[in-house]
């Protein structure tokens, strides 16, 4: 008999947002934009304007808080 495995919500959340991140990166790459330059000024200024509409991408990271987001990152950096 298989087990069942249970995720926290707060694992499958990071994980989302950590996809979310990569794929609004890769956006702004595709687009000409420099993606650190550009997350870390929507990340400080809390200015969507930062972040390019091109794919939906402002919509995809807008849905998070930025707080979160940034606690994601220092998450992953620390691993």
């Amino acid at each position: 008999m298989e087990k069942t495995t249970v995720y926290e919500t707060v694992e499958f959340n990071d994980a989302l947002i950590e996809q979310t991140i990569i794929e609004v990166y890769n956006i702004l790459k595709d687009r000409g934009y420099d993606p650190v330059n550009q997350l870390v000024g929507y990340l400080i200024s809390g200015d969507p304007g930062y972040i390019t509409s091109h794919k939906e991408a402002r919509n995809k990271i807008v849905k998070f808080d930025r707080n979160k987001v940034l606690e994601v990152l220092v998450k992953r950096f620390c691993k």
